[in-house]
């Protein structure tokens, strides 16, 4: 069972994560991440991606540099510690400049020139969207509409996010030029949350006037910091999310708002958290596991229905239009499809346990769909019994439960990691946030009464 803070289980990374002022953990991000960009331009059979490890590889050896230059003046001029927190952020958005940013950029260029080569699939899925929403209302195409394209085409004609989705297309289908490239609006998107979910961290760790003084030792705030950027860099520089959004992108902003509704939580701010989660959850699936957990952990402030308002209300406000328009043509695209009842089957075939037992046994897809009910039904057991009365433990869940699912889904990808990584490394920063203790409310969740 996940604690609800477990500093224990902390110290390790912490000792680790703290090295030489963390400088230690930031050469090895970025010699590592040089690493895998370098063998993905060499060894990648996917176009977009190797163009990628070719402009990323160099961004990742020169912020590696620049963290061994920090380390040098370390050590020989202890007064640099004293920028080496501002440094280090610095290095970050050098670093998420020239390996997302930067080939991005180049991408929706040479895509816009005529390149055919320069965008992952789902960035077409997206923009196709969008132009349908516009024009039809709906970004759904339905089943008989799909079967009627050529076969080539009908994987392309499913959109299996939510309608939220969409409206990162809609720029391209009013202008066909390089800024209006779904990814582009992704990096906005992306970078927008982020930067609220600092702000919030920040805010709410100096807390309101009428709130109690931070207490702590005068590091605390140095500390807090740290454990922000650690998480920023979780979720912009890591390879795993400079990959996605260079070459494709849906998954950050929706992680991005995650993120963000977290720290809300972590600020007692219920109510918005639920709308920074509904927003996400409007966006695509992955995001209503996170807003279940935050509904629970509301409950635990008197406050689940606030969270529920934002983090339900949207989703279902973003369905609506679509379901009036052409409810089967919603089924098709976000039910048959993800579940391997479409015209075509998802090419989501990463060799995660679910999927090896679901290709490799009989009845594999039964064992695989029955094990991830299984781990479902355990974290629910958890939530019924210790409602999660912290952010920390809302993020712990949230990080360990998406882990499971990936692990299990018979159809997943890699690139899906970055929930659970970007998740579980956020947790710390949210521990140095929760500044302002609420009293804990009883909660009734299973047979017996929680005091969450």
């Amino acid at each position: 069972m996940i604690a609800d803070d477990p500093p224990v289980r902390h110290r390790r990374w912490h000792r680790l994560d703290s090295a030489a002022d963390g400088l230690a953990l930031d050469l090895g991000l970025y010699a590592a991440s040089a690493g895998f960009a370098a063998i993905t331009a060499v060894t990648s059979t996917l176009l977009p991606h190797r163009a990628w490890g070719t402009v990323a590889a160099v961004g990742y050896l020169i912020a590696a540099l620049m963290v061994s230059g920090q380390l040098l003046l370390r050590r020989h001029a202890p007064a640099a510690r004293l920028v080496a927190l501002p440094a280090r952020w610095a290095v970050t958005g050098f670093a998420w400049a020239t390996t997302t940013l930067l080939p991005l950029l180049w991408q929706s260029i040479e895509r816009a020139g005529g390149r055919t080569d320069r965008a992952q699939e789902e960035v077409l899925v997206v923009e196709r969207a969008g132009r349908r929403l516009l024009e039809d209302g709906t970004p759904y195409l339905g089943h008989d509409a799909i079967a009627a394209l050529p076969p080539g085409d009908q994987l392309l004609g499913y959109t299996p996010y939510q309608p939220g989705m969409a409206l990162f297309g809609l720029p391209r289908a009013v202008v066909d030029a390089w800024w209006t490239d779904a990814r582009i609006w992704f990096a906005v998107g992306t970078a927008l949350a982020l930067a609220l979910a600092v702000v919030a961290a920040r805010d709410a760790y100096r807390g309101r006037p009428s709130a109690a003084p931070p207490t702590g030792t005068s590091d605390a705030e140095p500390r807090r910091d740290a454990a922000l950027l650690r998480g920023v860099q979780a979720a912009t520089v890591l390879p795993i999310c400079a990959l996605t959004l260079a070459t494709g992108g849906d998954d950050l902003p929706v992680l991005a708002l995650c993120l963000l509704a977290l720290t809300l939580a972590a600020a007692n701010r219920p109510g918005r958290a639920g709308l920074a989660v509904g927003l996400a959850g409007a966006l695509k699936l992955f995001a209503w596991p996170v807003a279940l957990v935050l509904i629970v952990w509301g409950l635990t402030r008197r406050a689940g229905g606030r969270v529920a308002a934002g983090a339900i209300g949207l989703p279902v406000a973003a369905l609506l239009p679509a379901l009036l328009v052409d409810r089967d043509a919603l089924a098709e695209n976000v039910l048959r499809f993800p579940l391997g009842h479409g015209l075509v089957t998802s090419p989501a075939q990463s060799p995660f346990p679910g999927h090896l037992i679901a290709t490799a046994l009989p009845a594999g897809r039964l064992i695989a769909a029955a094990l991830l009910v299984v781990a479902g039904v355990a974290i629910a057991v958890r939530l019924a019994r210790r409602p999660p009365r912290t952010a920390v433990a809302t993020a712990l869940i949230c990080g360990y439960g998406l882990l499971a699912a990936i692990l299990l889904m018979p159809t997943t990808r890699f690139g899906y990691l970055l929930y659970p990584l970007a998740l579980l490394t956020w947790a710390p920063a949210l521990r140095s946030t929760n500044r302002t203790p609420v009293e804990p409310v009883p909660v009734r969740l299973s047979g017996r009464t929680s005091s969450a």
